[in-house]
């Protein structure tokens, strides 16, 4: 892996220099990356991340919660020295609430992925022409109930916002107690993978990402230890020195997700 920018491809950085590093400078401009993992691994952080540089960079910038309140995402980013709230009030930010309902313009009345699309373009329209940025944190949760639409919702979003210009960051909940891999949607057609997993060892929870695919990008292949800090948000603290066995998924895990791979090859 190059610790060189590549200058012949516009990449957005995700905020995170460390991380950077492992993408070759950034995602490329108008990707859809998928950033999957279980709960508490960090994928939020690293949503906040990607959306406040945004900000600072003078793009149009989207964030759609699921999974918490506008004013919970806000919270969260002012506790890593993000102000969020000035941001919105800029006019350089528009938060989508889908948890929350209510009369509020900028939220989601059901987890409907046409709903959701079509208010992405009204946010954008009224944010005005640009670069654009979107998170949807996450995108696994319009399909719950329904997990064997997630590719085709997952197809539609990308296509129809690949035409406004938006580098998109959707995140996608997976935990091994779940019964389906709700992550395969979204991953046949990302553009890129960001897997973040934790485990605990001695007794502390301990965190990890791996980038496992980014397209047009010499991405680093080796997993890295992450932590999350007051005040200052994710942190990459280096590669992993853990070995193989204390790294991958179960064994039952592994099992389910290669039956559901062979499941999907199935109704092609």
């Amino acid at each position: 892996m190059s610790d060189q920018p590549d200058t012949e491809i516009e990449r957005l950085s995700t905020g995170i220099p460390e991380l950077d590093k492992l993408i070759a400078g950034g995602i490329p401009r108008g990707f859809l990356v998928a950033a999957t993992g279980e709960p508490g691994t960090g994928k939020t952080v690293f949503c906040i991340h990607f959306i406040a540089q945004g900000v600072s960079e003078g793009d149009k910038c989207i964030y759609v919660t699921t999974e918490e309140s506008r004013e919970s995402v806000i919270k969260q980013a002012a506790q890593f020295g993000i102000d969020l709230t000035k941001a919105v009030s800029d006019g350089k930010l528009l938060i989508i609430d889908a948890l929350m309902g209510g009369d509020d313009p900028w939220t989601l009345r059901s987890l409907d992925v046409e709903e959701l699309v079509n208010k992405v373009i009204e946010a954008k329209k009224a944010l005005g022409f640009g670069r654009a940025r979107l998170v949807v944190d996450s995108l696994s949760a319009f399909w719950l109930d329904r997990p064997a639409m997630a590719r085709r919702y997952s197809y539609f979003v990308k296509k129809v916002l690949s035409k406004w210009d938006f580098t998109i960051v959707a995140t996608s909940q997976y935990a091994i107690t779940t019964s389906d891999a709700f992550g395969f949607g979204i991953e046949h057609i990302a553009d890129g993978i960001i897997r973040f997993r934790r485990f605990v060892r001695g007794g502390v929870l301990r965190r990890f990402v791996l980038v496992e695919k980014m397209r047009q990008t010499p991405h680093s292949l080796q997993m890295h230890e992450i932590t999350v800090v007051d005040g200052k948000g994710l942190v990459v603290l280096g590669p992993a020195r853990e070995r193989v066995e204390d790294v991958k998924l179960p064994k039952q895990v592994t099992n389910r997700i290669l039956r559901a791979k062979e499941e999907k090859e199935a109704e092609i």
